[in-house]
């Protein structure tokens, strides 16, 4: 497997909460130092970009702006491409102000963008998007993962509650963020390389790694974050390499290179 660019997830393979994945910071200075182009591809959509860059730094890693593509900038620009300009926000507060020259709105909406709302999801918030894809708004996810990490084990993302949407109305979610091909090929397009010269380093199997491989760039899992044995096995998926840890890649690449 020859490597010209990488697509590196964060949460759970850069850092866990508030902790650096250890050797994460030196293995992202060393693959940089190589000349490989990176970029920093992101389903958290419970803090905004600035917020991510900002958790980024106070952790260690130089990520320059231009270098992070988070799934809400894709909803954006859909919402602007198709004319969307009165939309329902269903996630974290801080997030919404990457939604800039749309209108937030409660009635009469144009699409429902749904991401993370941790434990203030509930009934009433469900209920009402709910009626509002009913009612015709375009139901669009910033994301659909299953579960992440946290300090205290594994959580509800915002996947189940898109599912719970989905499944009331009988209508399918457009979803932005990994594993839609749209986003690989908007990162690829942006990095200016093609599918089988990249990979994608992940510790979800079926988002990161299968979205990856699907949309033909090599998928790279890493033991550390959500990582579950028993999870890949029932995924079906085989990822191109499996690693104890992103620590572990710029080794890898090494020994492949060879």
């Amino acid at each position: 497997m020859r490597v010209g660019g990488l697509l590196v997830d964060l949460d759970g393979v850069l850092y866990v909460e508030d902790q650096a994945v250890p050797g994460a910071a030196e293995a992202i200075g060393q693959l940089r130092g190589r000349g490989l182009p990176l970029r920093f591809v992101t389903n958290t959509t419970s803090r905004s970009r600035r917020q991510t860059l900002e958790r980024l730094g106070g952790l260690g890693f130089d990520v320059p702006p231009e270098e992070l593509v988070t799934p809400a900038a894709l909803a954006r620009e859909r919402c602007l491409d198709r004319g969307h300009e009165r939309v329902a926000l269903v996630m974290n507060e801080d997030v919404k102000e990457d939604f800039e020259g749309l209108t937030e709105a409660d009635r009469d909406v144009d699409a429902v963008i749904m991401g993370d709302l941790g434990e203030a999801f509930g009934f009433e918030i469900l209920n009402h998007a709910f009626r509002q894809v009913m009612d015709g708004a375009e139901l669009i996810a910033l994301q659909k993962n299953r579960f992440w990490m946290t300090p205290d084990g594994l959580a509800l993302d915002a996947g189940p509650f898109v599912a719970a949407i989905e499944y009331a109305t009988g209508r399918e979610a457009l979803v932005v963020g990994k594993p839609s091909e749209a986003f690989f090929e908007l990162v690829l397009g942006d990095m200016g390389i093609d599918a089988g010269e990249a990979a994608m380093v992940g510790d979800d199997v079926e988002t990161d790694v299968g979205g990856a491989i699907d949309a033909g760039l090599g998928g790279l899992l890493v033991r550390t974050g959500k990582y579950s044995e028993e999870f890949v096995a029932r995924s079906g998926i085989e990822p191109t390499e499996t690693l104890d840890s992103i620590a572990d890649l710029p080794g890898l690449l090494e020994d492949v290179a060879r």
